[in-house]
C-alpha cells in the first residue's frame, strides 16, 4: 500500500513509498496535523543515494513495530536534503550542536511549531554499538512530551536560540571586507591547524573514517605558492598520492568514492557524489600545476571522463551522485572477487595484479 510520498517528484521519497510509516512530506499539511493533535514531529532527512538512509529505512521504517509508534505518537516527515537545502542546513546545525557530529540520515524530534529539541543521525532498531535503539528513543520521547512538556519546551527555545545566534554571526560575517592582518592570521591557523593534524604514514587529517578534504588541501597548496615549506609540501603530495593510490579511487572507471572507512584509504565507502569529485578535480589539478607531477593530471582525466560518461544525463545535467548499494548490498558493484580476475586477465596477469592490489581468496575486509 502507497503512503503520501507516492506522488513525489523526490526519488529519496519515492523510495520510502511503500513503508508502513505514515510519512507526510514537509508543508502546511503536515505541520497542521501536528499542531491540532498536538503531536511532536519526526523529521527525517536524508537523499536517495545514501547508504546508512537505506539501512535504516530497512531496519526501522519497513518495520511494523516501529512504524505503529510512529504513527501513534508522532507526525512523520520526510524530505530530501537534494530538494531542500534549506531546512537541511538549519536542522544539521541543530544536530551538530546537540551531538558534536552530523550526518544522514538526519533524525530530528520538533515541536509542533518546527522548534527542534533532540536528534541524531542513524539509530539502528535495538541498542546496539553502544547507540540507542530507535524504538527505545520514540518511546522515551513520546513518554517526554507527555510528562516533561515543559522541559521540551525550554529546551527547543534554548536551541531556537542558539541557532539564531550562529545564523546571525554568520549573516554578519559575509559583509564588508576581512582585515587583511585578520585574514593573514586565520590562514596561518588554518594552516598550522592542518599540519597538525596531517597523517604522516598515510596521507589525509585525522583518523578513520577519512575523508578526503578537497577544499583544505587548496588551502595548504596556495600557502605552499607563496610560502614554500616543507612539512606541507609533504602532507600535501603524501595526500595526493595516498588517495590516488588507495580504493577510494576508482582505478578502473575512474573518479573518487565519497570516504574511506579505514586509515589507509583502501576499503571505500562506495558512494561516488558529483561535489565531491568537482572538488577533488580542482585539488589534483592544483596539486599538478605546483608540483608538475603527471600522475595528478591523469587522474583529473580519468575523473572528468567518469563524470562525463556516468554522471552526465542525455539531456545534459548531471547526476548528483551514484548510490553505495547494487540491488541492495552496498559496494557490490564495484568488488571483485580472485576467480574473476583470473578469469579476465589470465593467470600471470591476475598473480601481478592480486599483489599488487592485496587480492585473495578471502578478501581483504570483511570477507
Amino acid at each position: 500500500m502507497l503512503n503520501r510520498l507516492a506522488g513525489s517528484t523526490s526519488p529519496y521519497l519515492l523510495q520510502h513509498q511503500r513503508n508502513p510509516v505514515d510519512w507526510y512530506p514537509w508543508g502546511a499539511e503536515a505541520l497542521q496535523k501536528a499542531t491540532l493533535e498536538d503531536k511532536p514531529i519526526f523529521l527525517s532527512i536524508g537523499y536517495s543515494a545514501c547508504h546508512w538512509c537505506h539501512v535504516m529505512e530497512h531496519e526501522s521504517f519497513e518495520n511494523p513495530h516501529i512504524a505503529a509508534i510512529l504513527n501513534e505518537h508522532f507526525v512523520s516527515i520526510k524530505v530530501d536534503r537534494e530538494q531542500r537545502p534549506d531546512l537541511d542546513q538549519i536542522y544539521m546545525q541543530v544536530v551538530q550542536m546537540l551531538t558534536g557530529s552530523g550526518g544522514w540520515p538526519m533524525s530530528v524530534f520538533l515541536t509542533p511549531s518546527t522548534k527542534p529539541f533532540y536528534g541524531g543521525t542513524y539509530w539502528p532498531p535495538e541498542n546496539r554499538w553502544g547507540r540507542p535503539g530507535f524504538a527505545n528513543v520514540l518511546t522515551s520521547v513520546a513518554d517526554a512530551w507527555k510528562t516533561k512538556r515543559q522541559a521540551i519546551l525550554e529546551q527547543s527555545e534554548e536551541l531556537v536560540g542558539h541557532l539564531q545566534k550562529s545564523i546571525g554571526s554568520s549573516a554578519n560575517s559575509s559583509h564588508g571586507t576581512l582585515d587583511s592582518k585578520v585574514a593573514t592570521t586565520i590562514l596561518e591557523k588554518a594552516d598550522t591547524t592542518l599540519l597538525e593534524l596531517f597523517d604522516p604514514n598515510h596521507g589525509g587529517f585525522g583518523r578513520a573514517p577519512k575523508f578526503p578534504h578537497a577544499t583544505d588541501l587548496r588551502l595548504l597548496m596556495r600557502r605552499q605558492s607563496i610560502d614554500p615549506n616543507a612539512h606541507r609540501w609533504n602532507a600535501i603530495t603524501k595526500t595526493l598520492d595516498c588517495m590516488a593510490a588507495g580504493g577510494i579511487y576508482d582505478h578502473l572507471g575512474g573518479g573518487f568514492a565519497r570516504y574511506s572507512v579505514d586509515v589507509r584509504w583502501l576499503v571505500p565507502h562506495f558512494e561516488k557524489t558529483l561535489y565531491d569529485n568537482a572538488l577533488l578535480v580542482a585539488a589534483y589539478l592544483d596539486g599538478y600545476r605546483l608540483t608538475q607531477n603527471s600522475n595528478y593530471a591523469n587522474v583529473v582525466r580519468e575523473t572528468l571522463d567518469y563524470v562525463l560518461r556516468d554522471m552526465t544525463d542525455p539531456l545534459g545535467g548531471f547526476y548528483s551522485a551514484e548510490d553505495a548499494d547494487s540491488e541492495g548490498e552496498e559496494g557490490k558493484f564495484y568488488v571483485w572477487s580472485q576467480n574473476e580476475i583470473e578469469k579476465i586477465l589470465g593467470d600471470s596477469a591476475a598473480g601481478m595484479f592480486c599483489e599488487a592490489y592485496g587480492v585473495t581468496q578471502s578478501g581483504n575486509f570483511e570477507g
